[in-house]
């Protein structure tokens, strides 16, 4: 039930917190979208639109063009679970972007948080 009240959360309620979350760090929104556009597939007026509907997580990652072929490369933990063990699909995919935002506001170059 937990994980449910996660999913239904709207994707544009927690994004200005991820923005937040880099710039404390020196970081940009830009950078945030383009970790965003990275993970998803999604374009950046595509990423407006799910901003602008207040589309839910679940909904986010349902209707995301492709997830990143490269996220099994996403390792490591993140509010104490390791990403690459989480079961839960949906969850797994939150996690993931948690992870590259953190990745973002501990000052990994970008060329690392997208795996390149």
């Amino acid at each position: 039930m937990k994980n449910e009240r996660v999913y239904k959360m709207s994707f544009a309620g927690v994004y200005p917190h991820y923005i937040t979350k880099a710039e404390i760090k020196g970081r940009t929104k830009e950078e945030v979208d383009i970790i965003i556009r990275w993970l998803t597939g999604y374009t950046q007026d595509q990423l407006q639109q799910v901003l602008d509907n207040k589309t839910n997580f679940e909904d986010f990652f349902a209707q995301a063009p492709a997830l990143n072929p490269n996220v099994s490369k996403i390792t490591g933990v993140i509010c104490g679970y390791r990403v690459e063990e989480i079961e839960e699909p949906l969850m797994q995919k939150i996690r993931y972007l948690d992870k590259l935002i953190d990745e973002l506001a501990k000052g990994k170059s970008m060329e690392k948080i997208l795996r390149e």
